[in-house]
């Protein structure tokens, strides 16, 4: 579950590659564009102008270069052409890259116009929770130290932590050990040590934790229909703390 110091200047080379992705995410008028077209957005700047390879195009039988999941959807959403987004929307883009034979992997939750001021809390406290369990991340802490640090924050927030997807460690494969869950307790589970690089990828709901699949066997959604949100970072752990591989430009570690 640890890399090697070459494998980590290679997999923070990915990383930076995937966070160049969401600025030019960021530069898009999303309202009236459909989630295929932002896929083949995305498809097109990872191959052609990044030189890289987008890691989710044919994984487990998938065909798209990004998840969008959009307001009730938890994960997993699928691209479509008939998808619009819409005023008021949130929606996440979960994208993975591949470079020199490693993966980085990240998403963002993007508000979409004017957006309620429930949904921009639902989205700003999902985004705090991922920072809160980063900040748990250090050698000799443990995975219950991180997924506690999250779900307190949610839960002091009034929102609930989905339980049924973990984030997970990565490296040549985008699944590797370990899960990484994002509730827990203090002082339990396995113990952090330099070297290992995992994502952490919170997905916070406004109502209950509750959720199902689709019949497309993809598209996760709230079983209230309320809110989803979810951001995610894939991370390192370094001999005096941590270090995100994916941070984007307009983020800072506190």
């Amino acid at each position: 579950m640890t890399k090697r110091p070459e494998e980590l200047a290679l997999m923070a080379e990915a990383g930076r590659l995937l966070a160049s992705v969401f600025g030019r995410l960021d530069q898009l008028q999303l309202i009236g564009m459909s989630t295929m077209q932002v896929n083949d957005l995305v498809d097109s700047f990872i191959v052609n102008d990044l030189q890289s390879r987008p890691a989710s195009k044919g994984q487990y039988g998938y065909a798209y270069a990004l998840n969008a999941s959009r307001n009730s959807v938890v994960c997993h959403g699928v691209p479509s052409a008939d998808e619009i987004l819409q005023d008021g929307d949130i929606v996440n883009f979960d994208i993975t890259l591949e470079k020199n034979g490693y993966i980085a992997d990240s998403s963002k939750t993007y508000l979409v116009g004017a957006v309620s001021p429930e949904a921009r809390r639902l989205v700003q406290v999902t985004y705090e929770a991922l920072w809160k369990g980063i900040r748990a991340v250090r050698p000799g802490a443990q995975l219950g130290d991180v997924g506690y640090a999250i779900q307190r924050h949610a839960q002091r927030n009034g929102y609930a932590v989905v339980r049924e997807y973990c984030g997970h460690g990565i490296g040549r494969e985008m699944h590797e050990a370990p899960q990484v869950l994002h509730w827990g307790r203090p002082k339990t589970g396995l113990i952090l040590r330099e070297g290992m690089v995992f994502t952490i990828e919170p997905m916070l709901n406004q109502g209950e934790r509750k959720v199902h699949t689709e019949a497309d066997g993809w598209t996760v959604v709230t079983s209230d229909g309320q809110l989803s949100a979810q951001f995610e970072h894939t991370v390192a752990v370094t001999r005096n703390g941590v270090q995100v591989l994916t941070l984007r430009p307009d983020e800072t570690i506190a």
